[in-house]
């Protein structure tokens, strides 16, 4: 019995054994461990994993807004692969991996707590999550919360321009809840603007939408009135009664000059309030369409061309109902007097829509008043364009009697030089520095030998030296067409000239403007010392009031004109150097800016500095601002400028300051 015993508790040890055993069997195969044996934002995914493997935009948005409620700190990670389609899920169990490529067709599988490896698997044993567009959308607005708080400055700006691309009501809090902990001045300034944007479009509180535009109602900014037309935007409405819960606009009266009377009763038809009215054509059409034995309606085809007679035809169609129901005047007018007409605000709230129109009001103040500042900018810049191109000619012409009709093309061969300097010398602050001094000695030494060749043989014969200089100035063109060809040539500024000094979003004016502004105003200093402080300018001047006098003084009469006429022409070589940075470079460079030259010396006073400053100014301002009131002609423009210039000189012929010595007694 005892053996019996003791052989049966073998037996039983062994199947215990056996057991064991298949069940350690059993769990080397079995899959990973049920939901409450994993981790945290594997369990919150779980409990929605077939919604998340077959996401849409119209039945993932409460999913994301659960796990990004879990707080996990594993979630910006998640939901960033998730948006990059780096999310797959295993078939054999639903579990969800961030994988990535092994070799062949095996992924490494990342946990999604801990980000560590936890195993492999085949391509064909795992599903690619890949949210459409819509659904990604969502993911980046959900991402967008954790990414203004990231540590990393660029991932705060990357989530402020997310927002500004697709601002959202969902995103105001997230937004406000960064601002007090934002460490970076400039990016609280930005995410306060942008709060405030936001809360103007989104916030729930009136009063806060109400604050919110106010403090935005000196903003110049595009976006800010593009936040507050929505505000102020109104649909035409119809109906029987005035409603009592709309924001009422204003109302309209058919006939009126906001309302015609067709429009009005188009918007009845469109309403259903009314049955369309039919035109003429369209009478004379359906009648066409219903002739029966050379009758319509029981009138003769032949009758057809009297309007009553149609009017009859159409009626007799109508009681039998073939066609709709004539609608009369009458019946318009009656319709029209039966029915109420206005316009009301899509924004429901009319405290909300007083303060946004008050703002616009605010605001397009400002933005005239600062266009007529941009557009002051732009006279002053021209006007520094035009005093530089003419500052020679005020030498040559003014003090010299010359009329050089070549004076553009000492513009254009400064230009030019400037170009061949930036050849030689590939450092654009550098090849300027250079290219001026050198400008000006290429385009002095090229006035003295014409003076020496052509003009100091026609001194006092205006005529022939207009004719010879004109002469001189196609002969330079061609020239530079034979050299450099038609194409324009780059002349580059540095780069510190590149971009715009902005003031506000209407407020701007390049930097290369401001250098040529400056320049201008430095040559000004330069001409007037020259002048006044120089033996050239007292010689210049000696010879300019009384050349025999200054003979008998010792002065050398050709001398001093040929420095002179030297002179004039080097600063013009400076000046395409300016101008070069700012305008095409071709041979018709000097060209386009002789005749404003001429007419800025010749308004301005000949002879005069201080009148060439003045006539630049006039010129340039007068052209903007015909160009402002005619802005798609400048062509038209410029034939306005010149008419008013030539009334102008009508009525002073001497110019704002009138010129005095050698070219007065001329």
């Amino acid at each position: 019995m005892s053996k019996f015993l003791h052989a049966c508790r073998i037996l039983i040890c062994g199947v215990f054994v056996l057991l064991a055993q298949a069940a350690l069997a059993q769990d080397d195969t079995a899959p990973d461990p049920q939901p409450g044996q994993l981790g945290p934002l594997q369990t919150v995914l779980q409990q929605d994993a077939a919604l998340i493997a077959k996401a849409s935009r119209t039945t993932i948005g409460p999913i994301i807004d659960a796990i990004v409620a879990s707080e996990l700190p594993s979630v910006p990670h998640f939901l960033s692969a998730w948006q990059n389609k780096d999310v797959w899920q295993r078939a054999e169990d639903g579990l969800f991996f961030v994988a990535t490529k092994a070799d062949g067709k095996t992924y490494r599988l990342l946990d999604l707590d801990t980000g560590t490896e936890v195993g492999t698997a085949a391509k064909d044993e795992l599903d690619q999550l890949k949210p459409n567009s819509g659904v990604r959308g969502l993911i980046a607005t959900a991402l967008v919360q954790f990414q203004l708080s990231d540590p990393n400055r660029d991932t705060r700006v990357e989530a402020l321009v997310a927002i500004e691309r697709r601002p959202g009501p969902d995103l105001l809090t997230p937004l406000r809840a960064s601002i007090p902990a934002e460490p970076d001045a400039e990016l609280k300034a930005r995410k306060t603007r942008i709060e405030r944007l936001l809360t103007m479009a989104y916030d729930a509180d009136p009063a806060a939408r109400i604050d919110a535009i106010e403090a935005m109602s000196t903003d110049l900014g595009v976006d800010v009135r593009a936040a507050l037309n929505p505000l102020v935007a109104t649909q035409r409405q119809v109906a029987q009664t005035l409603p009592e819960d709309i924001n009422l606009a204003r109302e309209l009266t058919p006939g009126s000059e906001d309302l015609s009377r067709d429009a009005a009763y188009v918007m009845l038809v469109d309403a259903g309030l009314a049955p369309p009215h039919q035109s003429a054509a369209e009478l004379k059409s359906q009648l066409s369409q219903h002739i029966d034995a050379g009758r319509v309606g029981g009138v003769p085809v032949a009758q057809l061309s009297n309007p009553e007679a149609r009017v009859t035809a159409y009626a007799a169609l109508a009681a039998a109902g073939v066609v709709p129901q004539l609608v009369t005047e009458a019946d318009v007018d009656a319709a029209l007097a039966s029915h109420v007409f206005f316009e009301s605000y899509a924004e429901k709230d009319p405290a909300v829509t007083a303060a946004a129109n008050a703002a616009l009001a605010t605001i397009a103040t400002r933005v005239g008043v600062n266009q007529a500042l941009d557009l002051g900018l732009d006279a002053i810049s021209l006007a520094s364009i035009y005093f530089l191109a003419a500052i020679g000619l005020a030498i040559t012409f003014g003090l010299m009697g010359v009329i050089n009709m070549a004076h553009g093309e000492f513009i254009m061969m400064g230009a030019y030089t400037g170009y061949v300097v930036q050849q030689v010398i590939p450092n654009h602050t550098v090849s300027i520095l250079v290219a001026i001094p050198l400008a000006f000695a290429v385009t002095f030494a090229a006035g003295v030998a014409m003076e020496r060749l052509v003009i100091r043989h026609l001194y006092h014969r205006p005529l022939e030296t207009l004719l010879a200089t004109f002469g001189i100035s196609i002969a330079l063109q061609q020239l530079a067409k034979n050299i450099f060809g038609t194409q324009a040539r780059p002349l580059t500024s540095p780069g510190w000239l590149d971009g715009a000094l902005v003031m506000n979003d209407v407020l701007a004016i390049s930097y290369i403007r401001i250098a040529i502004f400056v320049l201008a105003l430095i040559f000004l200093g330069l001409f007037l010392f020259l002048m006044k402080r120089t033996r050239l300018g007292l010689e210049t001047r000696a010879v300019t009031q009384n050349p025999r006098m200054a003979a008998s003084m010792g002065i050398n009469p050709g001398r001093v004109n040929m420095l002179t006429f030297g002179l004039g022409s080097g600063i013009a070589g400076i000046a395409g150097v300016a101008i070069g940075l700012y305008a095409k470079v071709t041979s018709e460079l000097g060209a386009d800016y002789i005749v404003q030259s001429f007419m800025t010396v010749v308004v301005g006073g000949v002879g005069n500095i201080w009148g060439a400053l003045l006539g630049a100014t006039m010129i340039g301002s007068l052209q903007k601002g015909i160009e402002w009131l005619n802005p798609s002609n400048t062509l038209a423009a410029q034939t306005y400028m010149i008419i008013f210039i030539i009334i102008f000189i009508q009525f002073r012929p001497r110019g704002i300051i009138a010129l005095k010595g050698r070219a007065a007694g001329d």
